[in-house]
This record gives structure tokens, C-alpha cells and sequence, in this order.
């Protein structure tokens, strides 16, 4: 850990000199990676489109035929989503717990409008190769989603803040879908604030030498 941890501050350091980048060269930048990051993202969570129909459906507004309505307004939704995280990495004002389900919001506005936004009304859990694990239940969410927005504001913009970030609030899994979307844009923003480039969360698609620790911390 410590090793990779010296690892990410010498590539970081190099980053640094790099920067200021002339906008235009960044704002291109920024573009392919979020829309690199909204495909990885979704494609976890078992969307069908390739980088390629992502891709198309964000620039184009093309619909891919044979692929589900659902799976074109995740990418919308994804996009938007991040393109606001750039914004509040921008602001640096401090991350409330309306601003985590404001990102829950906006990922989730046009596939699930009826749950945007919405802490989970329902019992949540997921089979693992021990079982079943059950999350918190619903009436305990608020008290443990102000926990974390205490904590969040009050930790450094760190690669381990944000990795940290995600777990935390994948435990606490507050809405009934999106949870693991919301902490990758979570996790993203605290990395975007830190001057560190975004992480994608799967395995092999990571633009930075911090995918093995995002792995280690999320799995």
C-alpha cells in the first residue's frame, strides 16, 4: 500500500508540472474521459452499450438499434451526472448530504425518475459467496447518511478519501438503485478536487496508476 501510495504522488507530481494545459486541449480531454467513464460505469451495472453507441448516443443523440430505451437514458443520465461533478470539483464548496443524493438525482433522473433523488424505501441486500449480506434498513439511513456527510467534509481530497468515500457509502447502500454509480461520481469528485485525473472503477479501464487501490477498496 505504502508503495502505491509513493507511486501516486510521483505521478502526481508529474501531472502537476504539466499543468496549466491550454483550455481547449483540457476541455477535449475532460470530454473523452467522461464519456470513457460514463460507459465503464454503466457497463458495471450491466448496461449493453459499447464504448462506441455510448459514444454516440451523448454526442449524437442516436439511438442504437436492438439495445433497451433504458440503457440510452442511463448514458444521458450518467453524463449529465458527471459534468456536474466537474462543476463542484470547480466550486470547492464543501459536499452536503443533499448534494449526494443531488448526484443520485442526476444519474438516475431519466431511467428512474420515480427514485431520483430518494433515499430506499425498501429492504436492499445482495448474494455474495457466503450468503446473503442485508444493508441497513431504511428508517436507519438519514442518521447514517449525516454521519457521512460529516465525515466527508471534514477529510482531506485524497486517493484515499476517495476510495474511502465509496465503501462507506456502498455500505450504507441508501437508495433502492444507483448506489454504485452515485459513489463512483462521489469518489470522482473528491479525486477531480485533489488535482488527481478520474477513476473509472473497472478493472483494466482506470486512466491512473490509483486503479489497484480503487479495486482493493471497493471490492
Amino acid at each position: 500500500m505504502i508503495e502505491l501510495l509513493e507511486a501516486i504522488a510521483e505521478k502526481k507530481e508529474r501531472l502537476d508540472q504539466l499543468r496549466p494545459s491550454p483550455p481547449e486541449a483540457l476541455s477535449k480531454l475532460e470530454h473523452y474521459y467522461d464519456v470513457e467513464l460514463t460507459y465503464a460505469s454503466n457497463a458495471i451495472e450491466g448496461n449493453a452499450l459499447s464504448p462506441v453507441e455510448t459514444t454516440l448516443v451523448i454526442e449524437q443523440g442516436i439511438t442504437i438499434a436492438g439495445k433497451p430505451l433504458k440503457d440510452h437514458l442511463e448514458a444521458l443520465d450518467h453524463y449529465d451526472a458527471i459534468r456536474y461533478v466537474r462543476e463542484l470539483a470547480r466550486e470547492k464548496t464543501p459536499l452536503t448530504e443533499s448534494g449526494v443524493r443531488n448526484l443520485h438525482r442526476l444519474v438516475m433522473q431519466r431511467s428512474r425518475p420515480e427514485i431520483a433523488g430518494q433515499y430506499a424505501d425498501m429492504a436492499r441486500y445482495v448474494r455474495t459467496e457466503t450468503g446473503r449480506h442485508g444493508f441497513p434498513s431504511p428508517s436507519e439511513i438519514p442518521a447514517l447518511m449525516g454521519d457521512f456527510s460529516r465525515w466527508l467534509r471534514a477529510a482531506p481530497d485524497t486517493p484515499e478519501t476517495a476510495f474511502a468515500s465509496h465503501r462507506r457509502l456502498v455500505d450504507v447502500y441508501p437508495f433502492n438503485d444507483g448506489n454504485g454509480r452515485t459513489a463512483r461520481l462521489l469518489m470522482n469528485l473528491v479525486l477531480i478536487r485533489g488535482g488527481y485525473p478520474p477513476d473509472s472503477g473497472a478493472p483494466g479501464r482506470s486512466p491512473c496508476v490509483y486503479s489497484g487501490l480503487a479495486e482493493s477498496a471497493i471490492g
